[in-house]
Parts: structure tokens; sequence; C-alpha cells
């Protein structure tokens, strides 16, 4: 069986010639001076990671052959199975967080297995190797030793987040391959989903019928943009791996995936941080969407008003032409009041003193009356030509033909 998840190694020659090209520029480009940056962000990790290992060696219990001798069997007896020679360390962790890790210091490989974990399986002892495969998986596949330098490329969209799925899912293959039986996978994953007791009474297969439910839009958008699968497709994805077969998935929401084109992966925070992340984008993209479509609809306004104009014009040119004088009001022209409602009432025609046209716009946010004024003027060739422009609104909402700067 083949225990890398079949995206994996695609996903991975994506971001590593991404990072590569990346940490090329960021040296060549500073003339070396990115390298000094580089120590000192390691330098910084040493001593948060060393501040991890040494509470994890001084709090936690070392699992041996004399302290806790059944867990340190099925450690070996995992290692054993996948093909791994060297056995990490394993400590058992009070830390009320229900699930394990695998990290790394200095070389030295490290798995931790909470006790939250460990207790609530007491009666299926047997699931515990499930846990132990998962996080075994992640030292074998080198995913810890990879992380710095494939960082460029994770915190691009759904690149980063598709990564890190298929590393979950192909350590949840090592999980399965190191368990005795389909129950242990089922009771192993149950225990994360449904807490230290309910796990033991739930259905599993309603469990796995919800992977339907991650065809929604909502679902599909925040699995796009999270490191980790929906748990009932993890359960449902281990399974099928131990029976050799491929797991059915509904496709996810093409909208959802494209908008989370715009969600950046931030340091693989999914949940709050990614939340966070994607609110701050909807906030950018509103404020830039909003006025530009407001001032779509303006321009649409405007463009509709001036056709509604055009007839006001065409009787101040004859005007003029005819009396040598402009028009003073809509009344010299005939029409039977001072203005002309266009639009269904929301705005209006007028002429002014020299025959100006003036389509009132309603009211701007400083409380000034908006106008789109048309002016009469002699053209130099006996004719009259017009000249359109905008009072109290920005030249942005008139047509092309009428802004100043055009």
């Amino acid at each position: 069986m083949d225990l890398v998840y079949k995206n994996e190694g695609k996903l991975f020659a994506i971001a590593a010639t991404i990072s590569a090209i990346v940490w090329i520029a960021l040296i060549v480009g500073t003339l070396g001076i990115g390298l000094v940056y580089l120590l000192l962000a390691f330098i910084i990790y040493l001593f948060a990671q060393s501040a991890f290992i040494s509470y994890i060696k001084g709090d936690g219990v070392r699992v041996s052959e004399t302290q806790f001798p059944d867990l340190n069997d099925r450690l070996r007896r995992c290692c054993d199975r996948i093909g791994m020679t060297e056995v990490p360390a394993m400590y058992l962790l009070r830390a009320d967080v229900f699930n394990a890790l695998a990290t790394k210091f200095l070389g030295r490989n490290f798995i931790v297995l909470f006790t939250d974990v460990v207790d609530a399986l007491e009666d299926r002892q047997d699931a515990i190797d499930f846990y132990i495969g998962h996080e075994l998986g992640h030292i074998h596949r080198n995913h810890l030793k990879w992380n710095f330098f494939l960082m460029p490329a994770l915190f691009l969209p759904l690149l980063g987040a598709a990564y890190r799925r298929a590393e979950e899912y192909t350590c949840d293959r090592y999980g399965a391959a190191c368990s005795e039986s389909d129950d242990d996978i089922r009771a192993a994953l149950a225990a994360i989903s449904a807490g230290d007791t309910r796990w033991k009474t739930l259905s599993h297969v309603s469990f796995m019928e919800q992977v339907q439910q991650t065809r929604e839009f909502w679902m599909s958008f925040h699995e796009f943009t999270n490191d980790y699968p929906w748990m009932s497709k993890r359960m449902t994805a281990a399974l099928a791996f131990r029976r050799n077969e491929e797991p059915a998935f509904p496709k996810r929401s093409k909208l959802a995936g494209f908008l989370a084109l715009f969600v950046p992966r931030v340091g693989g925070l999914g949940g709050g941080g990614g939340l966070i992340v994607t609110v701050a984008m909807i906030g950018i993209l509103a404020a830039i969407a909003i006025p530009a479509y407001q001032d779509y609809t303006t321009r649409a306004q405007v463009s509709m008003a001036l056709q509604a104009a055009a007839p006001v014009q065409s009787s101040v040119t004859e005007y003029i032409v005819q009396n040598e004088a402009a028009p003073l009001s809509m009344t010299d022209l005939g029409y039977p009041g001072e203005d002309m409602p266009i639009l269904d009432g929301q705005f209006s025609i007028a002429v002014y003193e020299g025959g100006l046209v003036g389509i009132n716009m309603g009211v701007n946010a400083a409380g000034n009356t908006k106008y789109v004024v048309l002016e009469p003027y002699d053209d130099g060739a006996g004719g009259i030509g017009w000249a359109c422009y905008a009072q109290d609104m920005p030249d942005k909402q008139l047509p092309l033909a009428c802004r100043q700067s055009e």
C-alpha cells in the first residue's frame, strides 16, 4: 500500500519550486544580507523551540521499556510496520489537549501523546496506535524538516492549505497502517470529534454521511482555507485506504474555491486566524467594490439623465438661433413648469440664465445639491457648442465626454 496521499508529491514539488525561487531572489536581491536575517530567524526559532522541548522533557513522562512499556511496544511495533528504523523519543504529557503531535529539535525527533487521548481510549487501547502512526508519518515523510524551506510558498492561497491537508491525509494513512482494525481507526478519529466518552456511542455511518455536506459553499470555502480536512472526510479516507479503495468525496463549490484565492494562508492559521484574514480581505474588497459599484450606478443614472436632457438642449439651441438670446427658464422653451422630473421623479432638469441646462442629481454627503451642467457656447463657426461638467460631484461619476480631466 502506498502510504503517501496522491496529491502530496505534486503539491510538494510546486511548493518547493516556488520557495526555491523566492529564497534565491531574496539572497541575490539583498546581496547576501538576507542570509543574516535567516540566521537571526533561526536563532529565534532555536530559543523558542528549545523552550517547548524543555517543557516536554521536564513535565512530560518519557515512554520507555520500564515506563509505560505498553505504549513503548506500540511505538516500536508501529515503526516496524512502516519501515522506520530510528525510533523517536515519545513522551506522555498532561496539557488539556485532545490530540498528539510530532516535533523536531536539532536533528532529534519527538512524539508527544497527550494524556486526554490515552485516558479516553482506556477501553480501546489499540486505537492509540492510530495516533502514534499518524505522528510517525510526519517524521517519516520529513514534514518537519521541510517546514522552513517551504514557508514562502505555504503562505500562498489554496496551495499552502492544500499541501497541509495532503500531509494530514498521508499521516492518517500511516495511522491506518499501524492500526489493527477498522474499528481502531473509527475509535481514534471519533474520540477527536465526539469527545472522551461520547465517541463510544457515535454512529460512524451517520458521521461519515456528513461528508455530503462538505459540497456546500461555506463548508467548501473553509476547507479550502484550512490546514486540516474535515474529520468526517478523514475517517472516510482512512477507512477507504485500509480497503485499498479511493474515497468518494463530493465536489466542492467552485465559487468558494475562487474566493479562497484571495485568502492567504497566514502562519498556518485555520479557524480564528484564517477567519480574521478572511474578514479583513472581505473588508478590503468591500471598501473597494462598494464605492466602485456606487460610481458605476451613478454613471448609469447620469447617462440616462443626459439622454432625457437632449431634447431640452435642442430646444435651447433652437431658441438661441431664433432669438439671438439665451432662454432664462424652462417656460421660455414652452415647458409647463420651471423644471422637468426625470427617472421617475428621482432627478430633474431645469434651465438657468444663459441657457445653461442643469440636471439635479440629488444631494451629496456634504448636503450640497449635485448637478450635471450642460452649458451652451459659441463654437466660433456660427453654431452652438455644448460643454458638460459636474458641480458638487466627482468627475469619475460622469461619462468620459463630460470629465474635465479627460
